[in-house]
Order: C-alpha cells, then structure tokens, then sequence
C-alpha cells in the first residue's frame, strides 16, 4: 500500500509550481482530484507548447499532472458549486495555487468549507500570499528569483543578473505546499480539526536565502558571485577546464583535498604555503586555480571522471541531452515510458523521485479534462 492511499486531494491548480506539489502527493498514493473548468480551457499547462498532444493537452501537462484524475466542473455556477460540495464531503484537502486574492472569491478557504466539512485542510500557494498588500499582485517563479537576490548571486560577476535554468521557486514552493498539506491532513484526522495552510513563491524564495541571509543579517556580509560558481568560503569548490569541458570539484574537507592532489598526482599543492590550510587556499583562490587548471586541461574529463569518480566529489558538466542519456539515470530507474493515446509507444517520462520499499511508484498518463466525471458524480 502507498503511504498515501485513502486522501483525497481536490486541487484548483495551473501551470507549474500547485501541480508540482499535488503531482508528488500522488506519486505517494493520494487520489489527486484536478477540479477544471472545461469551458475555459481547464489547466492552463494543458496549452503550453511546442509539444501539443491533440486538443487539451501538451507534453508540459502530463510533466506536471501524472496519475491524478480530472473533473469537469465550474466553481462561479450554482451547479458547480454544489457538485464541489458533494465531494468536499469525501475530500481531506483541498489545494489551490491561485493568486491570494482568490480563495475568497471563489470560498475555498477553510472559513467558507468548515460548516461543510471541519476536518478539511485547504493549502494554498500563491505568488505572494493572502492577506497583504501584494495578495492581488500576479507573480512567477523568474520575478521571485529577481526581487529575492537569486539572479545577483549566479553567473560571472562581469555578466548581467542570472536566473537559474529551471523553475525551481515553483518546485520548492510546490514540494513545501505537498509536505504542509500532509501535516495539517495528520493533525485533522487526529483532532477532527481542519485549517488553511499557505504558502507563497515569494516566502519561499526569500527563506532559501539560507546562510547568506544569515551572513548579512549578523554581520552585514553581501555574498556576491564569484568566478567559476564557485563556493563563497571553501576552495576549492568550483568549476575547472578540462582538456575538452569542465568539472565540478568539490574539496568541503581536507580529507578530500589531500585525495584530489594525490589522485591528480600533485602533491607539491598540499605542501605549498599558500595552500596549506583552509584559510591559505581561501586567500589565494586564483593562484590556486590556475595550479588546478595547469593539469586538468593535459587530459579530457572522461581522463579525470575515471581517476577521481567515488573518491573526491566531482561531476562532468552536462548538456540535458548527456544527463538524460546517462547510464546511471537507467540504472536507478529514473526514465520510463507511459501510454497515452496520442502518441505511438507512448512518452517517455521521468520517473518519480521517492522510492517506497525499494521501488517507485508506477506512472500513469495526466488525465483529460473531465476524463473522470463518471467516478466523481
């Protein structure tokens, strides 16, 4: 049995960061209940291109929406509304990833559902929240990057603001919103109380700050990019050229260190003064680096991959193409494929990320709008 089989998730949900969420309650066993007007087109992700499959859905949708089911349904009409009542009754939760301005208007919040239900938990994720100045404000993952200093701490220091590659405020954000749902269904089904829960991109964003946020809090410290992405305080930990590439290196502990220069076979670097403890190397970043370099590009990264894999932490630097075609990912059965009827063999997927008793949970196709309207009357 999967951890979450028997909870029932109704989730008002688009696009990226309240599917991400709901999508991994359904990995663990939740039966994920996508409540969408089909008039209006139901998901929004179900348009996004370029890779559309047939009318009403897209290749972005079944990434973000695999193994729940879908009603069709419209919370404004009276119809709707009575229809999401009925099934309020037989629901744990209810998930919503609408800007905070919302949830009122369309009572979703647990003050408009608890005379019907009072052990029902309503999870929100906007981009801002509820209940303040900016709870009408639209926002993305990209702005919260922006506003929240992301961009200023990736890439070179000579080249414009950054943004990381994906969208990961809405996947962090999605995964916090998945794991405050699960607690607050635990305590409901404990007490018989229910409760809204709230999460926000910005929120999120700010709190992955971390220890920089910490740093400057404490002691004024503004942690800026460095060359090579490199690590704010330990060296080395960053990228270098290899004959034909680059590499992740990194020595965290002096144990590690001292087996890169063994490996690499430069054992003048550990008994050289200006490297000869954490602060040295720290001092001298770049001279450092240029030492490292001098041997790393006499050979390609497969070379050093061989000679350093398992014994320092070291990753080649890949494209999408080599991280999806490594062997390691087949190995630990991260890719499989699912059916789906407007695609010949299917899609190829990837896979779940959790593994309960050593395996992971099966996938199936994301749902057609109102697929499952039969089942949820």
């Amino acid at each position: 049995m999967s951890p979450l089989s028997g909870v029932r998730v109704l989730s008002v949900e688009h696009y990226g960061a309240g599917p991400y969420g709901t999508q991994l309650l359904a990995d663990l066993g939740a039966e994920v209940v996508k409540v969408e007007n089909g008039a209006a087109g139901g998901d929004y992700s179900r348009s996004v291109g370029p890779y559309l499959l047939g009318e009403g859905d897209s290749q972005f949708h079944q990434t973000f929406s695999r193994g729940k089911k879908s009603v069709n349904l419209d919370l404004k009409s009276a119809a709707g509304r009575a229809r999401f009542e009925r099934l309020l009754t037989e629901a744990d939760a209810v998930a919503n990833n609408l800007r905070g301005d919302q949830p009122e208007k369309l009572r979703i919040r647990y003050a408009d559902l608890a005379a019907i239900k009072p052990a029902i938990v309503c999870a929100h994720l906007s981009a801002y929240g509820r209940g303040n100045a900016r709870a009408a404000w639209p926002g993305y993952d990209y702005l919260m990057q922006a506003e929240c200093g992301f961009l200023s701490l990736t890439g070179e220091p000579d080249g414009p603001p950054a943004r990381f590659g994906l969208s990961m405020v809405d996947f962090m954000t999605g995964s916090l919103m998945a794991l405050s749902l699960v607690s607050a269904v635990l305590r409901a089904r404990q007490t018989g109380q229910g409760c809204d829960v709230d999460l926000s991109l910005y929120d999120t964003a700010l709190h992955q700050l971390s220890y920089p946020a910490v740093w400057y809090l404490n002691e004024g410290l503004r942690t800026e990019r460095l060359p090579r992405s490199s690590h704010p305080s330990i060296v080395p930990s960053q990228l270098f050229r290899t004959q034909d590439g680059w590499l992740f290196v990194m020595c965290q502990t002096p144990k590690f260190w001292n087996l890169f220069c063994e490996a690499v076979q430069r054992p003048d670097l550990p008994a050289d003064e200006r490297f000869i403890d954490p602060p040295s190397r720290l001092a001298h970043r770049d001279a450092l680096q240029a030492e490292i370099e001098q041997t790393l590009e006499t050979a390609p990264s497969a070379h050093w991959m061989a000679l350093l894999a398992g014994l320092v932490p070291v990753a080649p630097v890949n494209g999408i193409a080599a991280a999806l075609d490594n062997p390691f990912a087949e190995e630990v059965g991260m890719l499989n494929r699912v059916d789906h009827p407007q695609r010949e063999g299917g899609l190829r997927m990837l896979s779940s990320p959790f593994r309960v008793d050593g395996q992971r949970p099966p996938n199936r196709r994301a749902p057609l709008i109102g697929e499952h309207d039969d089942e949820f009357p």
